[in-house]
């Protein structure tokens, strides 16, 4: 009998803390830094945004390899057609070679 109320008293236990810990995981496809992300991303389109628009032009190049800056990527994603640049879809552009 005393093993079984201990047993169900581990058993509580440990239910308790799963549960918890699930609370705090994150869900697929979240990131514990996409408010962090998204917020940097959004600061940065504000301050390139007037520079991109009389900068770059949409030009058929449609690869993360064929851009030269972040900049240049991101005007690339909101403005040109067919690009192929943003392979998670969380708007953020060549994370791998220039949007880090």
């Amino acid at each position: 009998m005393q093993r079984l109320i201990v047993l169900l008293i581990v058993v509580a236990l440990g239910w308790y803390g799963y549960s918890k810990y699930q609370s705090h995981v994150p869900r697929a496809g979240a990131s514990l830094n996409e408010p962090r992300v998204n917020e940097a991303v959004a600061s940065r389109n504000a301050r390139t945004e007037a520079l991109a628009t009389t900068a770059f032009r949409c030009d058929g190049r449609t690869y993360c390899s064929q851009m030269t800056s972040c900049a240049e990527a991101m005007y690339f994603l909101k403005n040109c057609p067919d690009v192929k640049m943003d392979g998670d879809n969380n708007g953020i552009p060549c994370e791998r070679q220039w949007c880090k």
